[in-house]
């Protein structure tokens, strides 16, 4: 009698394991395994994949076995199932962060490569491949099984360069706008402007504008990023419009030659990169009361060990020099608003004169300057005239008499 239960337990176990979910019956997806089955989206947070869950029934399996690296161990490698979209799917979810991605053993490598594309003008880029798989766990106890092995297998490309544009300085606070992308760590860079050298008070830009030389500290940092990285800062160049193409541009720095008010502190040491310069204003804004122009900075990730090499050598007059890009996708984005410089006025052009020592009685406007030397002139040749005259009619009377 034991044994005819037995068998009865063991022939109810087999047939709910074979049991296809009311879902997958009438589900295109109620078929066998596919290549096209799986689908990863390489978010700037998280790495997600979806595969469909039908064929996992078809071949005898369900969402409790199929785990990611054969980490069986491991509740997070394993997936959740989401019966409520069509087809269904198990959905898997990894962290971008380094322990999030060892913990289920998924590969982790720095690759060097030539830039291309949008990046051709870069002779060493690198990029951060992160793979794995996620295998099926079969329960069968004998020496043969029926059911076939399945095997899917991902993997997500990132690129460690970026351009952090649309910077707009009108010289007020910065707020920033993040634009989440595939395939980019974008989201875990920010860029802020402070007022002082401790990088402690953010910057406020009044609406009239900063004034001219202010010193404007910026910081460019690196957040939920594993510490096998820091930041390291190409290019940063400032325009007259909110894109980084098709408009005047001045070069803050770029390699080894900078600005000379601008003073790169910290690049490729942290996951935060520290320069500073002194507000300006474009020559082609002369007739506007407020100057706007924004920053743009052309950004990397560097492996730790390797961000020393990709510094350009300033030390030798033949370092190298990195030519400049002259388009990134928008894909790699953070815009802020806009930092404005007021024009100068009569009143802050005599502030600004005494500031430097020069007398108050040097403070007139150009045309009175002109006026004054104009008289001044005048005068000197009326007197010149006056005596040159006076010494003739007396030279004459000598003669006469």
């Amino acid at each position: 009698m034991k044994l005819v239960i037995l068998v009865c337990q063991l022939g109810l176990i087999l047939r709910t394991e074979a049991q296809t979910p009311d879902s997958c019956v009438t589900s295109l997806t109620n078929r066998p395994p596919e290549n096209s089955d799986i689908t990863v989206v390489c978010g700037t947070q998280y790495m997600d994949l979806s595969i469909y869950i039908c064929p996992m029934y078809q071949a005898l399996y369900n969402e409790s076995l199929m785990v990611v690296n054969n980490e069986y161990s491991k509740p997070e490698c394993f997936g959740v199932a989401d019966w409520n979209v069509d087809p269904p799917v198990l959905k898997f979810r990894f962290p971008i962060n380094e322990s999030s991605i060892v913990s289920c053993n998924n590969n982790f490598r720095i690759i060097d490569d030539v830039g291309t594309g949008l990046f051709a003008d870069f002779s060493n880029v690198q990029y951060v491949n992160i793979s794995g798989t996620v295998t099926s766990m079969d329960p069968s106890a004998g020496t043969i099984t029926y059911r076939p092995q399945i095997l899917y297998k991902f993997s997500c490309r990132y690129p460690m360069q970026y351009l952090l544009n649309n910077t707009k300085l009108g010289v007020s606070g910065v707020n920033l706008a993040i634009r989440d992308n595939n395939g980019s760590f974008i989201s875990t860079l920010s860029m802020r402007l402070y007022s002082d050298d401790q990088y402690k008070e953010r910057l406020i830009i009044p609406d009239t504008g900063l004034n001219l030389k202010t010193k404007i500290y910026v910081a460019v940092m690196a957040t939920n990023l594993t510490e096998r990285f820091n930041v390291l800062l190409d290019r940063c160049y400032a325009t007259t419009s909110p894109y980084p193409v098709r408009s005047t541009f001045y070069d803050l720095f770029v390699g080894c030659t900078r600005d000379p008010q601008t003073k790169v502190e910290v690049n490729g040491e942290s996951q935060v990169a520290h320069f500073s310069f002194e507000a300006f204003r474009f020559v082609e804004h002369k007739n506007q009361t407020v100057s706007t122009f924004y920053l743009h900075c052309i950004t990397r990730l560097c492996e730790v060990s390797t961000c020393s090499r990709l510094l350009p050598d300033c030390s030798s007059t033949n370092g190298r020099r990195k030519r400049e890009v002259q388009e990134v996708s928008e894909n790699a984005t953070i815009s802020s608003p806009a930092i404005n410089v007021g024009k100068q006025t009569t009143e802050d052009a005599q502030t600004f004169s005494a500031s430097y020592g020069l007398p108050s009685e040097t403070n007139y406007s150009s045309p009175v300057v002109a006026v004054i030397v104009c008289i001044v002139v005048l005068a000197i040749v009326l007197v010149a005239m006056a005596t040159y005259f006076m010494l003739y009619i007396r030279r004459k009377k000598v003669i006469i008499q």
